[in-house]
């Protein structure tokens, strides 16, 4: 047996060796540099009050959701803490993730948040960020950013300093979901638009993101989809599409990460806790791959119904990339049964995970989530293979789980981190 080939009664260890020797790639969170300022969110405070915690909170209190958005940010993070962590276990993938970090920076899992704040308030922000990026075991991450965002856009256009840890991304939401109540912000920018379209809007919208572009330097451009989201259609949605953001990302070669199965607001008094999820018709991702071949799609989606569709049209298009187990699919039973259809469909050509991290610290917990369930996933992988005829060995486990968290979205973007 050559040296490097591994037994079979250690090729799990083998695969759990090489998921936390190599530096991933976060490449979907909302996470911002530091020059972007108090947009991005870190601290105890900020963990407590993630939108997961508020829709539990609603679970286990009789508080009404307006009452409780009028609490300061400390009191809704003590009412949290008291309803979810002290009167009850701390159970749920979002509530273990908060003592996840805590013990990570071995502090107090229970009683009050005295500690947590005090240590939280005496970390200086840059240093603290490589820290958590180290126990987190990831190199870089890719934020979201929003050009017609009030708070984060003149950041930018005042020329915020970048950061080689942090990667931009062009936020195309406003205009692609929310175009009748943001136009007005692109003509007061100077950019000659109108509500219906007409006139210079699809020109216009071009040059916008090619400003914006140029900017940002964008790894991809990013967009949040309904369930009801068709192609082709009579749309303003699909003539941007067509006209404006394809163009562009063809121009820069750059992908369109489409991301498809949101319910806005399936119930509004609870904000941003409030969103739902929806069966996609793919038959719309289908038509922008076969129409746009030169064009390259990141894709999730947030139904767990639509997960083996999506694997069956990557293996028809290369110009499709599955990424990631989205929102209410990031939670370890599904994460094993999504992953293991992908392994099974598209062997390593994929990208298995991302945080989506609105929360600095967050990425601790989420990425010592992912290399515990994927652990026994790859090892069970390797032993098939193994007894199957195909020996394993430590260069094949380092090679695949470089690929699929590092080198496949290097390929797909055609960067080098």
């Amino acid at each position: 047996m050559p040296s490097s080939v591994i037994p079979s009664d250690q090729i799990r260890a083998a695969v759990e060796r090489e998921l936390n020797a190599i530096p991933f790639i976060d490449i979907h969170t909302h996470l911002f540099m530091p020059s972007l300022g108090s947009i991005g969110l870190w601290g105890i405070d900020e963990l407590i009050t993630y939108h997961y915690l508020e829709a539990e909170l609603f679970r286990s209190h009789d508080i009404q959701p307006a009452a409780y958005f009028e609490l300061s940010k400390r009191a809704k993070a003590d009412l949290i803490w008291q309803t979810l962590f002290v009167e009850n276990a701390p159970l749920s993938e979002a509530t273990r993730g908060v003592v996840a970090v805590l013990n990570a920076f071995g502090l107090p899992t229970s009683g009050d948040l005295k500690d947590a704040r005090e240590f939280f308030a005496g970390r200086e922000l840059r240093s603290h960020i490589k820290d958590v990026f180290r126990m987190a075991g990831i190199s870089e991450v890719v934020m979201t950013n929003d050009p017609l965002d009030p708070d984060e856009a003149p950041l930018w256009e005042a020329g915020a300093e970048g950061d080689s840890q942090f990667h931009a991304v062009l936020r195309l939401d406003r205009i692609l979901n929310k175009w009748e109540q943001n136009w007005q912000t692109l003509e007061q920018k100077g950019f000659a638009v109108a509500a219906d379209g007409s006139g210079k809007t699809m020109s216009e919208v071009r040059r916008f993101l090619e400003e914006w572009s140029a900017r940002m330097d964008p790894v991809y451009m990013a967009v949040s989809l309904p369930d009801t989201f068709a192609y082709p259609e009579d749309s303003l949605r699909v003539r941007f599409l067509r006209e404006c953001v394809l163009p562009v990302c063809r121009e820069r070669g750059i992908p369109l990460s489409v991301m498809i199965g949101v319910r806005y607001l399936v119930n509004p008094e609870l904000r941003l806790a409030g969103d739902g999820a929806g069966k996609a018709d793919l038959r719309a991702l289908e038509r922008l791959c076969v129409d746009f071949p030169e064009n390259r799609f990141l894709t999730s989606l947030l139904s767990r119904e639509n997960q083996h569709e999506l694997c069956v049209y990557a293996r028809k298009f290369a110009n499709l990339m599955p990424f990631g187990c989205w929102w209410f699919l990031n939670n370890p039973s599904v994460v094993e049964e999504m992953t293991r259809e992908r392994l099974e469909m598209l062997g390593t050509s994929f990208i298995p995970q991302h945080s989506d991290a609105r929360v600095l610290e967050q990425v601790i917990y989420k990425w010592r989530n992912t290399r515990r369930t994927l652990t026994p996933i790859l090892a069970n992988s390797y032993q098939l293979m193994s007894e199957d005829g195909r020996p394993v060995t430590q260069e094949d486990i380092r090679h695949d789980i470089t690929r699929m968290f590092r080198g496949n979205f290097e390929t797909f973007t055609r960067r080098k981190f």
